[in-house]
């Protein structure tokens, strides 16, 4: 991540108010967000506009929910994307990888 990343991440970690903000961001995706997708479900709702799926080889995703495509697919009407060999940390860890891949979808 490079010492300046490294630096501000430490800073933001020790403020309360960034740590209740990154809390109730996952707090949120098990009850609020999970409601709203719930109803868009039942509305017959989509991403109408093309849809870019890129995520980490080596974090837990996929072992987590399968394959990220495959879930997409059923909220997007045109979801493409693939995995990229990194961590977590895409930006930091493989930016040109990345930044390709944003290119040559916009």
């Amino acid at each position: 991540m490079g010492q300046e990343n490294y630096d501000e991440w430490r800073r933001a970690i020790h403020n309360p108010d960034t740590v209740r903000a990154m809390l109730e961001d996952y707090r949120a995706g098990v009850t609020i967000d999970r409601q709203h997708e719930e109803a868009d479900r039942q509305a017959g709702r989509a991403v109408t506009v093309p849809l870019l799926l890129l995520w980490s080889l080596r974090d837990d995703l996929v072992d987590l929910y399968g394959d990220p495509l495959r879930v997409w697919e059923r909220w997007a009407i045109d979801a493409r994307g693939y995995g990229i060999d990194s961590g977590h940390h895409m930006a930091e860890e493989v930016p040109d990888e990345l930044s390709s891949a944003l290119l040559g979808f916009l």
